[in-house]
């Protein structure tokens, strides 16, 4: 099977006078797949860097009133910055830190109902580029922001989650437009890993460069990822489309195979009404709420806090927290990843359905977590052993993508991006509440029992949201997302002609049917 120009990795002048390619790709569906997935590199390297970044930022003078823990044996001077060390200038005590630090999920929160909302009507390539194309431009702010005051920080940070908060539910609207039902759980967990290899990137980055970067250190982190965001969007921009009927280089073969499997999404969407009574009404539609609101808790706890846990507790010195603090989330892109080809698998070959195919990735990926977390509490100064077990703990939580993190799309396809929008507005929560949270309990005792109690308080939260996804979820397609109920309500246009009806009856009657036939007719050809 070819494609005329898909896969291709391309820089396209817009009036189309010239373009190249690699083929590094087998169709515009993976094409898109790979170019969302470096976005969602940026999104992470942009909202990470600072959890790293923080340490050089905070003066030496502040660092040596700090309660470090002297529990664990150290290197000499592990205490305090190392002569050879970047120094910082803000004198931010763990409270301050813990704001500047959860300020931008305060904007986060704002823009993603609305991000979702609004990308299911004028489609989601523009919204989720230019969400990363704002944040990535005031990150290049940053270091001029952070000298001015640290409140003009606090807001700068604010806007730059307002930026960021519509690219998942976005994503999750482009999604519902490119994946075919059989291959969501693949398709979607490769996009969304990009914010774990993000993770993995930025961290061991952001501390060599606060180390030995430009422009005093620290700010040289901000420079390097805010730029890099500005180029993915130039990119991003020549290369997707909203579906795969705006794509001009999209072969018959693939627009086929894709419309019909997911056709009647993508053909009246944009006539449909949210129906918000329905949806916050949906019982399955509050166990992914529920189920995401616990993984993100223990997952931003983590996130912003771990490379904290490792200088206070643990001793390390700059450089190892970066490499280190990524270490858990290349697990969790590998597991992500994996997760998403065995689900499909499992589904594609009827050997389970999707509501369990849903609940075991969700009861394996909140529920060891929860005890690797109970475990880390009493390993002590072992530092190997510590790093392994919260490595897990973080890597595992990644096979509950293929669980309730897919879905959104498997209850409402026509309303994916709102879904997630709702679901990632709720748990977006912890990522300003767990900070504080993390610096209430630490800030005078930064003890390994007050962090093994922060550990056991992750712990029970991804126990509880597994309890009410195990019970609650379900993977069927809700009654009020169908065609069906369009149809009864009068919210569909009238098919074009006969034939068009017809094939849209066809769609209707069996869709995991027809994605096996689109399949075999593409594989003959």
């Amino acid at each position: 099977m070819t494609h005329s120009g898909s896969g291709a990795f391309a820089l396209i002048y817009t009036s189309e006078v010239f373009f190249f390619f690699f083929a590094a790709f087998p169709s515009c569906r993976w094409t898109l797949a790979f170019m969302a997935f470096l976005g969602f590199v940026n999104v992470y390297c942009l909202r990470v860097n600072l959890s790293v970044a923080m340490v050089s930022m905070v003066n030496s003078s502040y660092q040596a009133k700090v309660n470090f823990s002297d529990e664990c044996p150290g290197e000499e001077n592990s205490t305090t910055p190392a002569s050879n060390e970047p120094t910082g200038t803000f004198n931010w005590d763990s409270n301050m830190q813990g704001l500047v630090l959860g300020a931008f999920f305060y904007g986060y929160i704002t823009t993603q109902l609305p991000g979702g909302w609004l990308a299911e009507r004028i489609g989601g390539k523009l919204l989720y580029g230019l969400g990363i194309l704002c944040t990535s431009a005031l990150t290049l702010l940053t270091p001029i922001a952070a000298d001015t005051n640290v409140y003009l920080f606090i807001v700068l940070r604010v806007f730059e989650g307002i930026g960021e908060g519509v690219t998942f539910p976005a994503m999750n609207a482009i999604l519902a437009q490119w994946a075919p039902p059989l291959e969501r759980s693949k398709i979607s967990t490769f996009v969304f890993a990009g914010a774990q290899l993000g993770t993995v990137v930025s961290s061991p980055v952001s501390g060599i460069l606060c180390k030995y970067g430009f422009a005093g250190g620290w700010p040289s982190v901000f420079y390097v990822f805010g730029t890099l965001g500005c180029i993915w969007f130039v990119f991003w921009m020549l290369l997707c489309y909203d579906s795969p009927a705006k794509h001009p280089r999209i072969s018959p073969q693939e627009r086929a195979f894709i419309e019909n499997a997911i056709g009647a999404t993508t053909k009246y969407k944009k006539g449909y009404p949210t129906p918000w009574a329905k949806i916050f009404t949906s019982v399955p539609v509050w166990a992914i709420i529920v189920a995401h609101f616990c993984n993100n808790w223990g997952y931003y706890t983590l996130l912003t806090c771990l490379p904290t846990y490792m200088m206070q507790v643990l001793h390390f010195d700059i450089s190892q927290n970066g490499v280190l603090s990524g270490m858990p989330y290349f697990f969790m892109w590998l597991l992500m990843v994996s997760g998403g080809q065995i689900a499909d698998c499992l589904r594609s070959r009827k050997i389970l359905s999707t509501t369990r195919v849903r609940k075991i990735f969700t009861t394996v990926g909140l529920g060891l977590p929860a005890i690797f977390l109970v475990v880390a509490g009493y390993l002590g100064c072992n530092t190997v052993a510590a790093v392994a077990t919260v490595a897990m703990a973080v890597g595992f939580a990644g096979i509950a993508m293929s669980g309730w993190g897919v879905n959104h799309l498997d209850l409402a396809p026509p309303f994916a991006g709102t879904l997630l929008g709702i679901t990632n507005a709720a748990a977006t929560i912890p990522g300003f509440v767990g900070p504080q949270v993390v610096g209430a309990l630490t800030h005078d005792d930064p003890s390994r029992q007050q962090w093994r109690k922060v550990f056991f308080i992750s712990s029970a939260v991804y126990c509880f949201g597994l309890i009410v996804y195990l019970i609650f979820g379900s993977g069927e397609r809700q009654y009020w997302s169908t065609h069906e109920y369009f149809e009864e309500n009068g919210l569909l246009d009238p098919p074009e002609d006969e034939e068009e009806q017809e094939e849209d009856e066809g769609r209707r009657d069996d869709d995991d049917l027809l994605i096996f036939g689109a399949q075999n007719t593409i594989q003959s050809e």
